[in-house]
């Protein structure tokens, strides 16, 4: 069994044009979890909060993964892409070599709330042509067991049933999980791959492996999980609802300059090279 190697309270930051969002990965406390880069997690009714959006900006070298919980998300990108993404969508972006795109939250009586989480490529996808896997909520399979545990599997599978994100090298699972009070949800992880569980509604019991002890985790709370075979995770006191998420690690260098992750610092500068002379992103 898995035991927690990591705790971790989100740091609140703003980012795009004036957007306030918690951080677990990217910030201070955990700069990489590889293959994951960052975890941003956002939610608020206050309209100051959100409605400065993410106005046009560049990414390359990663995948950027948007899940909405609630409200409506307008995007639109250099491609010539442009559409909404509403509650229960995901949007899997691999970048790619480049792409330039803006998202722009709603303001609507329900707010804003979901997650951003940024996945590493590969040095040799790195300069990948861009693409989109857009999926609506209806197509995003629920799982309900007989003990009243909820899962929607957006991409690994889980009971058999395979989520509809595909292709993505470093064989992710994510999984958005309602657990009932009294409930333990069990859940192998393949060997090698980094795992995480983030809270974000309601408490959960762990194992922790400082002292082998159970430890009782409050919501907003990133878990990262150590060797072993599967998670266990309790809704012991009172329902909870977490993300669970897991890939296998590239094991290669990164270097990072906001929007771009590369594998050397030589490619973060071409990089800004052509953002300056307007010829980023490339067309082939």
């Amino acid at each position: 069994m898995k035991r927690v190697i990591q705790i971790i309270k989100p740091e609140s930051v703003v980012e795009g044009a004036g957007v306030r969002l918690n951080r677990s990965i990217g910030g201070r406390a955990l700069d990489y979890l590889d293959p994951f880069l960052l975890l941003d997690h956002f939610d608020s009714k206050d309209a100051r909060d959100y409605q400065a959006g993410f106005p046009l900006h560049p990414h390359r070298g990663i995948e950027t993964v948007t899940y909405l919980l609630s409200g409506a998300v307008k995007h639109k990108d250099s491609l010539g892409n442009a559409g909404t993404i509403g509650a229960g969508d995901v949007q899997w972006m691999t970048a790619g070599r480049g792409i330039l795109h803006e998202e722009m939250p709603q303001v609507r009586p329900e707010g804003i709330a979901g997650f951003q989480l940024w996945v590493n490529l590969a040095a040799k996808e790195k300069m990948t042509a861009p693409r989109y896997q857009d999926i609506s909520a209806n197509e995003i399979p629920e799982i309900l067991r007989a003990d009243g545990t909820r899962i929607r599997v957006i991409t690994g599978t889980l009971d058999g049933v395979s989520g509809p994100v595909s292709g993505i090298s470093v064989a992710p699972t994510y999984l958005d999980v309602s657990i009932p009070v009294g409930v333990t949800f069990a859940h192998p992880v393949e060997h090698g791959h980094s795992a995480f569980t983030y809270v974000f509604d309601g408490a959960v019991n762990v194992t922790v492996a400082k002292n082998d002890a159970d430890m009782l985790v409050r919501s907003p709370t990133l878990l990262v999980w150590g060797e072993g075979d599967d998670i266990h995770i309790a809704a012991s006191d009172s329902p909870a609802r977490v993300l669970l998420v897991s890939g296998a690690p590239l094991k290669e260098p990164i270097a990072r300059y906001g929007p771009f992750v590369m594998n050397t610092r030589a490619e973060i500068e071409a990089t800004v090279r052509e953002l300056q002379a307007g010829t980023f992103p490339p067309t082939s």
